[in-house]
């Protein structure tokens, strides 16, 4: 059986996180943004850290690249108290807006084609190889206590095991190709992967997943911060304005022939409308030494 890219999460990345912010006694330096412009440095990590004491789950925060400014973004799971805390935790400052966001902010349960261990379903996001070894690249909340994984739901084609997983703080895992039967297709459904990217603003991107399909946009954000609804915090993320569905967690974002991100959470569905989040690939690729093909 052909494993393309198959990537579930147990969770879709769920309640985003909260962002607070701090006021800055004084003034604070000033960091170049990747898309031109500059942010301040000194007060993102202060409403960073306000926002992380505040501990709202259903929350996430970053910035808007067109304004500048400090975002936080609240799901509908967030009660009015809880957003009264998070303005109070960054103590009324301007730079730093609240908004309400459509759903529930959680992680997926599976996507892309699926994977299967003892206990659940998730979705593979890249095939990649080191040497003449070859791995599945998915989320780390879904590897993250799994064992064997399968190729289908009676558990009868094993992949193979766990190489390891990071998450929280991170959300990548790798998985090793145990069984030499096995075919491992070097694309996503029909589109060949040739190389790996970091994300830009304003980027065109596709996200396939088993739910839902493949669904396209743009990515809106990057380095944000997702606080999910378990309690759990992965930061440095994609933001994109792609929907997804529990289901397609761990399944893989991309532009073209380039691999982008991996899929960690969001809110929102594919008949309104969401936002969904991503952890950056190359990162992932990194950890391990690995690369598509």
């Amino acid at each position: 059986m052909t494993i393309k890219r198959i990537f579930r999460s147990r969770l879709f990345a769920a309640a985003v996180g909260l962002t607070a912010v701090a006021t800055l006694a004084g003034p604070a330096a000033a960091a170049e943004d990747p898309n031109g412009g500059s942010v301040n440095a000194d007060l993102f990590a202060a409403v960073d850290a306000s926002l992380l004491r505040a501990d709202v789950p259903g929350t996430a925060w970053g910035q808007d690249p067109e304004t500048g400014a400090i975002v936080v973004q609240a799901d509908s799971t967030v009660s009015e108290a809880n957003i009264e805390k998070i303005k109070k935790e960054v103590g009324g400052n301007s730079a730093v807006r609240v908004e309400r966001t459509h759903g529930k902010t959680s992680m997926l349960t599976s996507g892309g084609d699926g994977i299967w261990t003892t206990s659940w379903r998730c979705s593979l996001g890249f095939n990649v190889r080191k040497g003449t070894t070859y791995y599945a690249l998915t989320a780390g909340h879904c590897v993250k206590g799994a064992g064997t994984w399968y190729t289908n739901s009676s558990r009868t084609t094993k992949i193979g095991g766990n190489v390891g997983a990071s998450f929280p703080g991170n959300d990548y895992g790798l998985i090793r190709y145990d069984n030499k039967a096995l075919k491992h297709s070097g694309s996503v459904g029909s589109q060949d992967i040739k190389t790996a990217i970091n994300a830009t603003v304003g980027l065109s991107v596709k996200r396939r997943g088993n739910t839902t399909g493949t669904h396209g946009g743009k990515v809106t954000g990057l380095n944000w911060t997702v606080h999910y609804s378990s309690g759990e915090t992965v930061k440095g993320l994609i933001k994109t304005n792609v929907c997804a569905e529990p289901g397609d967690s761990g399944g893989p974002l991309y532009s073209g022939t380039r691999a982008v991100g991996l899929t960690s959470g969001g809110s929102g569905n594919c008949t309104a409308g969401g936002t969904t989040y991503f952890q950056p690939v190359k990162e992932a690729m990194a950890r391990w030494g690995v690369s598509v093909y």
